[in-house]
């Protein structure tokens, strides 16, 4: 087995400092990618950087209506957080659907936003994978793709984005609070997830040792009226195959605000804006939630074995929005 070394970091300046001097350090948070990934072999790092000393678990109430979740947060603190229940109930309902209980009280919503992809091909460590080895090709285009994307992907990898409380930041309009060895940044959660292009290893834009510090739910009083839809092959922990975000407000039977964003589906969690945009201001009625449904998924690209996708997402996206205006106009 190859050696690791580990250091605990004690600071956030040092912790940065210590992963950005070398390309061969990892940061470590609940582990539960990170370990994995280790024990098979994708991941090689030389030195493990253990940052869960650092004060970042912190979940506040913004006063004006937003939530600010500190990247150390664990999972299951976050869905039982009054506040985020309350202003955010998709984000609570996909954090509670999003992993097992176990799982939910270690991993950390940092690590969350990071966790490498499911596909079988690029955690067997052997296969051929742009993702884990540019160049190499990608076995799932001609290979098993029935949980692959079908939006967003491109000749050198399709593998589908794996979080699902993600998919439910991206209908928020959620913000990355970082640092750096040169100070803070903060990253749009649009531009935040990259989809794989011709780079499919890069998939995010952060520097290496560039440390998730916050992240931050902006007001959104429509959100307080939201769900999050998940379809999967076996009702106890599983990845989607399809999941749905979903906020919206109705006055007068007309739709006056609308959230959407769809998971299981993309290579990186898929913000619905072509559906957005035709149903803000329309009748909110099942057949214009079909329509939209319809629009949004015009771009799939299937294979044989994920052909389904589409239909499936069509439906659920209409479900979602059924269900969340079953009960008349919502403000």
């Amino acid at each position: 087995m190859r050696p690791i070394s580990y250091l605990r970091a004690e600071d956030i300046d040092g912790a940065v400092r210590t992963v950005t001097a070398d390309p061969d350090t990892h940061f470590l948070a609940g582990g539960t990618t990170e370990v994995d990934l280790l024990r098979q072999g994708v991941l090689t790092p030389r030195r493990l950087v253990d940052i869960n000393r650092l004060q970042l678990a912190g979940i506040e109430a913004l006063p004006e209506g937003g939530v600010r979740i500190g990247a150390l947060a664990r999972m299951s603190d976050v869905a039982a957080d009054p506040a985020v229940r309350e202003r955010f109930p998709l984000v609570s309902r996909a954090l509670v659907l999003g992993a097992s209980a176990q799982l939910r009280h270690m991993a950390s919503m940092g690590g969350n936003m990071l966790q490498k992809v499911r596909c079988g091909y690029y955690r067997d460590g052997e296969s051929a994978c742009n993702k884990r080895r540019p160049g190499s090709g990608c076995a799932a285009l001609g290979g098993i793709s029935r949980t692959h994307a079908v939006l967003g992907t491109s000749e050198h990898c399709i593998a589908t984005h794996p979080s699902d409380v993600a998919v439910a930041l991206v209908a928020l309009d959620a913000r990355i609070h970082t640092r750096t060895s040169g100070g803070e940044r903060v990253h749009d959660i649009d531009g935040f997830f990259l989809e794989p292009g011709d780079t499919p290893d890069r998939e995010h834009p952060l520097e290496h040792g560039e440390l998730i510090t916050a992240i931050e739910l902006p007001p959104l009083p429509l959100a307080r009226h939201s769900s999050y839809l998940k379809v999967r092959d076996r009702e106890s922990y599983e990845f989607a195959l399809v999941s749905v975000a979903a906020a919206i407000s109705v006055e007068s039977g007309v739709i006056s605000g609308v959230r959407l964003a769809l998971g299981g589906i993309g290579t990186r969690p898929w913000r619905a804006r072509r559906a957005e945009e035709l149903l803000l201001g329309a009748p909110a009625t099942p057949e214009n939630f079909a329509r939209a449904a319809r629009e949004e998924l015009s771009a799939a690209r299937t294979t044989a074995m994920n052909a389904f996708k589409p239909e499936l997402a069509r439906r659920t996206l209409v479900r979602a929005l059924e269900t969340l205006t079953r009960d008349g106009d919502r403000r």
